[in-house]
């Protein structure tokens, strides 16, 4: 069963997702050499917090931090820690999700520290162009398939690694709830697209192979062959009027990809 939103729970997912998009702004100006991702978490869930939310995260299953910190082979899931300090070169991964008047805003976007080499700014750049190739298929009639498809048929001639083993998925009053949403698919198969779904859509794309590892803290997700990975997230509100982007930071990005 798949929920479709209302027109007022909507309007509360898109305050959820501004409050997340105000953390990633605050983020990308964190990002630097010598900052921990404890600093980042600390800094994260006291903003999340201030504009009365609360860190979905936080407590989630167990998890311990407000945001998820994934750094360079880290794909998701990684722990913030005063033991990892971010160094030139490195890229992260950083998710944040803000649960507000019930609902959830979920977005993840990945970070240049300092000067990246150049194989590094394209997989990230590859990774965040699937991530708008996907929003722009997320229309009223279209099937999950499509988006996964949009994501596929981008990223495989470009020889990364597509994730398989974690997906974006449905969202709303639960972080996850249905439908899945993969990254790879058939045009025209999976579960319709209908007015008031709402989803996050979410490529994980590695420099190496596909296949992930859980690490023994039972969260954190690297890669198999230990090469980067680039994670872009956004929740999405399929309507009418065409994709919404709820975890824009204002509406002229959250309706960009209308046309």
């Amino acid at each position: 069963m798949i929920p479709a939103k209302s027109k007022a729970e909507i309007d509360i997912m898109r305050e959820a997702g501004r409050i997340v998009a105000e953390v990633h702004a605050g983020l990308r100006e964190l990002v630097r050499p010598g900052v921990t991702t404890h600093e980042l978490d600390a800094w994260a869930e006291k903003k999340i917090r201030s504009r009365g939310a609360t860190p979905t995260f936080k407590g989630y299953r167990g998890f311990p931090a407000a945001l998820c910190t994934s750094v360079n082979e880290q794909v998701v899931h990684g722990i913030p820690s005063k033991k990892v300090r971010l160094e030139e070169g490195d890229i992260v991964g950083i998710d944040v999700g803000a649960t507000y008047r019930g609902y959830v805003g979920d977005a993840a976007w990945t970070y240049a520290v300092g000067k990246i080499a150049p194989e590094l700014q394209a997989l990230m750049e590859a990774t965040e162009e699937a991530l708008w190739r996907a929003i722009r298929v997320a229309r009223v009639g279209k099937r999950v398939g499509d988006i996964g498809h949009a994501v596929e048929s981008y990223i495989d001639p470009l020889g990364y690694g597509i994730v398989r083993d974690f997906c974006g998925h449905g969202v709303g009053a639960a972080m996850h709830e249905e439908p899945q949403v993969p990254n790879y698919g058939r045009p025209g198969k999976g579960p319709r697209l209908r007015h008031g779904y709402c989803i996050a859509i979410e490529p994980m794309i590695n420099l190496g192979v596909e296949e992930t590892i859980v690490l023994e803290d039972e969260w954190t997700v690297v890669t198999a062959d230990r090469k980067p990975s680039a994670h872009f997230e956004h929740s999405v509100a399929i309507t009418r009027d065409g994709p919404l982007i709820l975890t824009a930071l204002d509406d002229t990005l959250a309706r960009k990809y209308l046309v």
